[in-house]
């Protein structure tokens, strides 16, 4: 038996670009077969929906309410679910932090301005991971591509955000490239999507008791497929990057311009 997870889920209210409330995805997921969601706001310099000019207890006691309320309807349904959330730097460049709980982030507000090398650094040592959120999408309001190689411990190869097939066969051949496993998502912010298949996410051998047992089945490549259509993931040698390029080192700091050699 396998078992299946959504890795990669907006909630409203707390990200402003989702219309759905968590309580509304629960019945969707378990009708198409889930065994958890993982919510994963927009966090404080994403596309969060809540100020910034809150204190910042306030401010992570709000985030979380997205979560918890979800997790509320999940035990009342019957379907697992776990916190985790997605960070921006620079308008750029997303990344999902997965293994970390609420009384961490009330005790790290200064997580509000690291850096990606920083943000990497604090969370390993926490226990926790990151993954990189589909690398390769182009969108007007996406100023540059930053490959952040030595500090994400996978990459997002599928992502249910985007039409553009060519972004998730980029992202897997430049997982395979860099030698990161691959994990897929929905990145929904409409239960209507849950309730109609349009669906992404990744099966599992063992059911997930915690955040932290998907924290492992990462960094031990554990995660045994992923359920998507298989042209999200073919590559065809012709798929390209319009917009300028980045690849930073741990420290952050640019050092090459050329995806290619990271990806051909």
């Amino acid at each position: 038996m396998a078992y299946l997870y959504e890795t990669h889920l907006h909630t409203a209210g707390v990200s402003k670009c989702a219309v759905s409330c968590g309580a509304d995805y629960i019945a969707g997921y378990i009708d198409k077969g889930y065994s958890g969601i993982i919510v994963t706001d927009h966090f404080f310099n994403a596309n969060t929906a809540l100020s910034r000019k809150l204190p910042w207890n306030e401010w992570v006691n709000r985030f979380c309410s997205g979560y918890e309320k979800t997790k509320e309807e999940g035990d009342r349904q019957g379907l697992d679910v776990f916190f985790g959330w997605e960070e921006t730097f620079d308008g750029c460049d997303d990344y999902l932090v997965y293994g970390l709980d609420k009384q961490w982030l009330l005790d790290h507000p200064e997580v509000r301005t690291w850096t990606r090398g920083e943000q990497y650094r604090a969370v390993k040592k926490a226990g926790g991971c990151v993954v990189h959120a589909h690398p390769f999408r182009q969108r007007a309001y996406i100023r540059r591509i930053v490959l952040s190689t030595v500090c994400v411990d996978a990459i997002e190869a599928v992502n249910g955000g985007h039409e553009d097939v060519s972004f998730d066969a980029l992202a897997f051949r430049y997982a395979k490239k860099i030698g990161k496993p691959v994990t897929a998502g929905s990145d929904i912010h409409d239960a209507l999507d849950a309730n109609y298949g349009n669906i992404y996410g990744i099966y599992s051998e063992k059911k997930l008791n915690n955040i932290t047992d998907f924290v492992n089945m990462i960094l031990n490549n554990e995660i045994i497929g992923l359920r998507t259509e298989e042209e999200r993931l073919c590559f065809h040698g012709t798929e390209d990057v319009q917009l300028p390029v980045e690849i930073r080192n741990k420290d952050d700091k640019v050092i090459g311009k050329n995806w290619r050699m990271y990806v051909y």
